[in-house]
């Protein structure tokens, strides 16, 4: 709650409310008023609520009164330098694009619509397909990405295309076989909305996902509407770019590893820089946040897929997701998947685990086996850059017992890294600081590309 005082005169009281706040204004003897601007809370529908203000009582009137009167008289001090910091400090909620509905409603009137979202497509506590239904927007389609509508699927699990037991919805997936959606799945389509919680990170599957979107979209001259959300790696650009001839569903485009941009910018981006196939270009439109920068921490209401359930996961896992082409588990099949990170070969330190079949994780690496490791559950500050430090730690106690071989899948660590650099820097033995240097100008020639496609300061 922030207090605003406010000199004018008025000849009744008046009730003022916003899209923000709402405003008591009542009048003062003293041609003077007070006004009390709320936060503004939202349902789930998205509708303002707004507390309901008592009138503050003659007694308590006459001292406030009273109080200007003396502050004007005998001092000059502007009120609006004495209110920059308020007691009551007034913090703007980020809303995600699902949020702006007054805005993407009239553009689904009338039209048959397809959906890509899954079980972080949420408005308010609201799922968007429930939420669009109730108000009659006649969606015929959902298009599923990996882990599937629900989410529940494991990495790199194929999703079967389905018939959701709650909407009675058709469900195709677009992962699997099946990653772009097919002409005939567009036949009965007028607009596509894409509604997807992104982290941040090349080679989470969801950028490539709305790149087929977009591709399938522009072949069959289908507008696609781009609910924005928040990205929680935003703050950092960083990591190796990818190079040519290592695409794959996991690294499609040619930025780094933390491309620091909300998933409507990168969709611009891809349009922009015209990714697509035969250089088309989508007709995109993008819904975007709202009180949103880069810099803001934003905490994920719904875990965006089975094995990042917490903000520190969703941290680590950029950095961690490396251990993926390599012996090292990252903790699936643990109730702590990537915050930590280990194996059998590791010295005891006072931490171990062993992975287990989970939801999400059915057969995760290490499975049943005692791993040493490293707990990472405590961290307390907010990384600036990718961490390096914990795969050349793996590296110090595996690479003089197994050799090379403890990446153990180097074409899929190659695929994650966008080249061929950073194993062979590894089995180099080259130092972090050395590492960091070869990425440098690559960082700076995507920062220039990014800088065009920014919507958030």
């Amino acid at each position: 709650m922030a207090i605003v005082i406010k000199l004018t005169t008025i000849a009744s009281a008046i009730l003022i409310t916003d899209i923000r706040t709402m405003a008591l204004e009542t009048f003062l003897p003293c041609t003077s008023f007070l006004r009390i601007r709320f936060d503004m809370k939202y349902s789930n529908d998205n509708r303002q609520q707004f507390w309901a203000l008592k009138y503050i009582k003659d007694f308590g009137l006459k001292r406030i009164c009273l109080f200007l009167i003396l502050i004007i008289t005998n001092t000059s001090v502007s009120f609006a330098n004495k209110l920059e910091s308020p007691i009551y400090p007034f913090s703007e909620e980020i809303l995600p694009g699902a949020f702006q509905m007054q805005q993407y409603l009239p553009l689904l009137a009338n039209k048959r619509v397809a959906i890509v979202a899954n079980q972080a497509s949420v408005v308010g506590e609201q799922h968007l397909v429930d939420t669009l239904l109730s108000r009659q927007v006649n969606i015929v389609k959902v298009f599923s990405p990996e882990h599937g509508f629900r989410g529940d699927n494991d990495a790199g699990a194929s999703v079967n295309d389905t018939i959701d037991n709650l909407t009675k919805l058709p469900i195709v997936s677009l992962y699997g076989n099946n990653k772009k959606p097919k002409p005939t799945d567009l036949d009965s389509i007028d607009v596509i909305l894409f509604d997807l919680q992104d982290v941040g990170v090349r080679f989470y599957t969801y950028i490539s996902t709305l790149h087929y979107i977009m591709e399938a979209a522009a072949e069959s001259n289908i507008p696609v509407i781009l609910l924005d959300r928040p990205n929680p790696n935003a703050n950092i650009i960083d990591g190796p770019v990818k190079k040519p001839g290592f695409e794959s569903f996991i690294s499609m485009h040619p930025v780094p590893v933390l491309y620091g941009m909300t998933i409507g910018e990168y969709g611009q981006m891809i349009n922009g820089e015209y990714w697509l196939k035969d250089s088309v270009q989508c007709e995109l439109t993008v819904i975007e946040l709202l009180n949103y920068n880069h810099k803001r921490r934003y905490s994920l209401p719904i875990p965006p897929s089975p094995n990042l359930r917490t903000d520190n996961a969703i941290m680590l896992y950029p950095s961690l997701c490396f251990f993926e082409g390599t012996v090292v588990s990252v903790g699936r099949g643990t109730d702590l998947p990537f915050e930590l990170y280990g194996h059998p070969l590791f010295p005891d330190e006072g931490f171990a685990f062993i992975p287990s079949s989970k939801i999400g994780a059915s057969n995760p690496v290490l499975k049943d086996q005692f791993c040493y490791g490293v707990d990472l559950t405590e961290i307390k500050h907010r990384f600036k850059r990718l961490r390096l430090d914990y795969l050349l730690h793996a590296h110090d106690i595996l690479f003089p017992i197994l050799g090379e071989k403890w990446i153990d899948r180097p074409r899929f660590f190659n695929l994650l890294a966008g080249s061929d650099e950073l194993l062979k820097q590894i089995n180099a033995c080259a130092s972090e600081s050395e590492i960091r240097e070869s990425w440098k100008s690559d960082l700076k020639a995507f920062k220039l590309v990014r800088a065009k496609y920014l919507i958030y300061d």
